[in-house]
């Protein structure tokens, strides 16, 4: 602070004793105090207190003007750029000018009113005057001293940043005006671009960016009447010849700068731009862009498009358009309510440049940004897509040249049409024709296949075009299709994926998709599918994985108009899968469950042997969880095995579910007997010998606690055991008549870190709950499908409805088999908890009612004879507790016998 206070009486005295000096006495006064100012600057980190700065700002602009203009004043242009060179260099004689503008630079930066006494030295004139002579008149190298060489970047960038704060201020454009210079050197950018000084380029180029944003009224008719833009138009046809097309970019974008900034003041400069070709030089320049983007990004052509795009809203008057809404239209729109007084388009000439550039143009980056371009106009208000298909139809002439553009643009453009019915809410018919043509023609396959997912999306965001598409043909052309690919598919077999290319298996699984797309909640669709006879094609492509989510799909809405069709197709596809086709059964069992959430699909499961089909599965997978693995099944997770399980019993409790003709069925039949029978050959149960020599247990535990212990805590169990109880635990679900409703597995994303992770047994710790499962030969992580337990979750152990009583009797079957060898005082342990388990569940008067009639009573007592003979087995005791109380109710015949 005592340093800019004597800083302040020092200029005091210098403006005291300023009028009696003569002016070189003055000028020396003034340079010697800059200096002390400039440190002072320095050592306060740029806070100035200085409270004569606005005249010590007057006076040094001023004097920075003076020095100028006495160098520039009678020499020749590059003798004059030369003197310039020297005045602003940092060494020799010329040091005061360096001084001079370092602190113009600082002292610009301050305050609005600082910089109007700037402005108002002249000094704006000036500086434009010197980067004429910059721009224009490149210095040569002529020594290796380097004293004519090109400007440091240091001084170059003080004198740039003057002047772009000087030109922010409309005060400081209009200041230069006086001279002839500004509307000199954007004619010199528009001529001079290939001879100008390199290094000046983009400096010139930021100055008069800066001042065209500044442009005020009079500023446009001092160019408007020197003809400026008229003249650069001109220069610019000759260099679109001959310069780079990067560097045609550069120079055309200053000069299209001043056309658009000015329309909000004045129309003229775009006036004149129109009428001396203006749009024909942009469309000429930017043809000659493409490939352009191939190397490295071109900032200007990228400020071209937008500014060109800005111009399309440059107008006199109102597009006045009509048109005519073909309906049906979707239910929420409403073409009044789109009219709004936001930017709509007025300028159809400068669309029609970016409409031609992407009509002539392949390049993928000009293209893209193009589409690009349309989808902002759009944004800008909605209003501006009728009012251009209605005059100039871009979209719709588009679509009949896409199949010749890049990869990447066909796709930019269909999501571009998809948002006129995502965003738009509207139905563009005449459009969607053109579209089905060009599938229907199917010249380019990527472009038919990008194509199908716009349309696709389109028909999952309303029912409507389940309508539309079936009207117009669509439908029934995918499903031709589709019939000739089936015909190829069941031809070549397992060879297909040899005869088909990826973009036409894509092709096949999007039209599968637009098929089940186009039938889900509509019977009519349903309808027409069947009666092409088109069911026993769309069943080939259930073998293949690519295909089968969307078969699926529509063989589930089939089932809507017949159950037994659709019942027949599925249980026959599973009996006839082989062993290895663990995704084609998993998916198949997935697809029924779904169904059977209808109770109307139960009889028609039924009778087209649904039962024995699911438990056709169970025998196929003899000795599939033996530990360790062997066969086949060595190269199958155990984990994928499990799902299969427990899906297969999920499909039978759900076709029990409610429903007394399926339950009497699968019980007189003695079909839960076959399952304990399938289940007990799995390969964790025990299948040689019979029971073990009973030991005295060291502890026990209840089945709840070994359902904790077995996979929500850190204690170690035998593969073979986890299993078991898992199958256990299904059974026991199922016996509540629950199962259905459960969700132990449960698809995740793939954690791609952990792709080459195999699946290994091993100690889990709740952390590590839930068990981490990975589909067989699939090299995805071993978490791409996990077994889902909740640690925190008590296992149900109380007393609780039974609903499927037969499903007790397997569990009772299964008992003898719960025995390991080498794990004697494991396998009686959990034997012991089992038959408590089963105990609880038969301990209420309602429950004994329940298994009256199922056969448990004759179960126990064929399975676990060793145990009834044997007063010191200990199961003994448990078994005959559970005897007595259904005993208690009634007493069956082949129970006395």
């Amino acid at each position: 602070t005592l340093q800019w206070e004597t800083l302040g009486r020092q200029f005091v005295e210098y403006e005291q004793t300023a009028p009696f000096l003569i002016p070189e006495e003055q000028q020396r006064r003034l340079l010697d105090f800059l200096p002390l100012f400039l440190k002072a600057w320095e050592q306060s980190a740029g806070v100035i207190v200085f409270p004569n700065i606005q005249l010590l700002a007057s006076e040094v602009s001023k004097l920075l003007t003076k020095e100028i203009k006495r160098n520039l004043n009678g020499k020749p242009a590059e003798e004059a750029r030369l003197a310039l060179e020297q005045l602003l260099q940092q060494k020799g004689e010329a040091e005061d000018g360096r001084l001079l503008l370092k602190t113009v630079y600082l002292l610009s930066q301050t305050d609005l009113r600082t910089m109007w006494n700037i402005i108002g030295s002249g000094l704006p004139a000036a500086l434009l005057q010197c980067l004429y002579l910059f721009f224009t008149f490149p210095l040569k190298k002529t020594s290796d001293d380097g004293q004519t060489s090109e400007d440091d970047s240091q001084t170059q960038e003080m004198f740039v940043q003057i002047m772009l704060n000087m030109y922010r201020e409309e005060q400081g454009v209009e200041e230069l005006l006086a001279a002839d210079k500004l509307q000199s050197l954007i004619i010199a950018t528009a001529s001079l671009w290939d001879q100008c000084s390199h290094s000046w380029k983009v400096p010139t180029g930021r100055v008069l960016r800066t001042i065209s944003k500044a442009q005020t009224k009079n500023s446009i008719v001092y160019l408007q009447a020197v003809d400026c833009i008229k003249i650069a138009v001109q220069n610019l046809f000759k260099l679109a010849d001959t310069l780079p097309a990067s560097d045609v970019c550069e120079a055309a974008s200053i000069v299209l700068c001043f056309v658009k900034d000015s329309y909000p003041i004045s129309s003229a400069l775009l006036t004149e731009f129109e009428n001396n070709d203006g749009y024909q030089l942009l469309l000429k320049i930017l043809l000659r862009c493409e490939g352009l983007q191939q190397n490295e990004e071109d900032p200007y052509l990228d400020e071209i498009l937008d500014m060109l795009t800005c111009l399309t809203t440059c107008g006199k008057t109102e597009l006045k358009v009509s048109g005519n809404i073909v309906h049906p239209q979707l239910p929420h729109f409403d073409f009044e309510r789109t009219r709004s007084s936001g930017m709509t388009v007025k300028n159809l000439q400068a669309f029609q440049v970016l409409q031609s550039i992407f009509q002539k143009s392949n390049d993928h980056h000009l293209c893209g940004r193009i589409l690009a371009a349309i989808g902002t106009i759009w944004a800008w208000d909605t209003v501006n897509f009728f009012l251009l298909e209605w005059t100039l139809q871009p979209i719709n002439q588009f679509t009949d040249i896409i199949n010749f553009k890049p990869h990447p643009v066909q796709v930019q453009f269909f999501r571009l049409m998809e948002s006129i019915v995502l965003d738009l809410s509207y139905v563009p018919h005449e459009i969607l024709k053109k579209v089905q043509y060009l599938i229907k023609e199917n010249i380019v396959p990527f472009c038919t296949l990008t194509a199908l997912r716009c349309l696709l999306s389109m028909t999952k965001k309303d029912l409507l075009f389940s309508d539309i598409f079936r009207d117009s043909g669509l439908l029934g052309l995918l499903l031709a299709h589709l019939r000739k690919q089936a015909k190829i598919l069941r031809k070549s077999g397992t060879t297909l994926s040899f005869t088909v290319n990826g973009t036409e298996k894509e092709l096949n699984a999007v039209m599968l998709k637009m098929v089940a797309a186009l039938t889900a909640g509509s019977v009519r669709n349903t309808v027409v599918l069947k009666d092409y006879g088109m069911v026993p094609y769309i069943k080939i492509f259930l073998d293949d994985e690519c295909y089968r989510s969307a078969t699926l799909s529509i063989l589930e809405q089939l089932s809507v108009i017949n159950y037994e069709e659709y019942m027949s197709i599925i249980i026959g596809a599973l009996c006839s899968s082989t062993q290895g086709e663990l995704h084609l059964k998993l998916d198949l069992l997935k697809s029924l469950l779904r169904i059977l959430e209808s109770p109307k699909s139960h009889s028609a499961f039924r009778t087209c042997s649904g039962f024995n089909g699911l438990l056709s599965l169970l025998s196929d997978m003899e000795g599939a969880l033996q530990d360790p693995p062997s066969g086949l099944w060595t190269a199958v997770g155990q984990n994928c095995i499990l799902e299969l399980v427990f899906y297969t019993l999920q499909g039978i409790t759900a076709a029990l579910h409610l429903d007394p003709v399926n339950s009497n069925f699968f019980q007189r039949n003695g079909l839960f007997e076959k399952m304990a029978e399938d289940l007990g050959s799995l390969g964790c149960f025990w299948t040689q010998g019979e029971w073990q020599i009973p030991l005295r247990l060291e502890k026990t535990r209840t089945f709840a606690e070994f359902l904790d212990a077995a996979f929500c805590s850190s204690e170690p169990f035998p593969m073979w055991l986890k299993n078991c109880i898992w199958i256990l635990n299904f059974l026991d679900r199922m016996v509540k008549g629950t199962l259905h409703l459960e969700s132990y597995f449960k698809e995740r994303k793939p954690e791609m870190e952990e792709a080459s992770r195999d699946y290994q047994e091993g100690p889990q710790t709740q952390e590590e709950n839930p068990l981490a499962f990975k589909r067989p030969g699939n090299k995805l992580p071993a978490s791409a499908y996990r077994l889902w337990g909740n640690p925190e979750e008590k296992w149900e152990t109380g007393d609780c409805a039974i609903v499927h009583p037969g499903a007790v009797c397997v569990m009772v079957r299964l008992l003898p088999k719960l025995y390991k060898e080498g794990h004697s005082q494991l396998s009686q342990e959990i034997q012991c908890a089992l038959v408590d388990h089963i105990q609880s569940l038969v301990k209420s008067e309602k429950s004994r009612q329940v298994m009256c009639g199922s056969g448990l009573l004759s179960t126990i007592i064929t399975t676990c004879q060793d145990a009834f003979r044997n007063e010191s087995h200990p199961l003994h005791l448990p078994l005959t507790r559970v005897f007595e109380k259904l005993a208690s109710q009634a007493i069956e015949p082949d129970v006395l016998r």
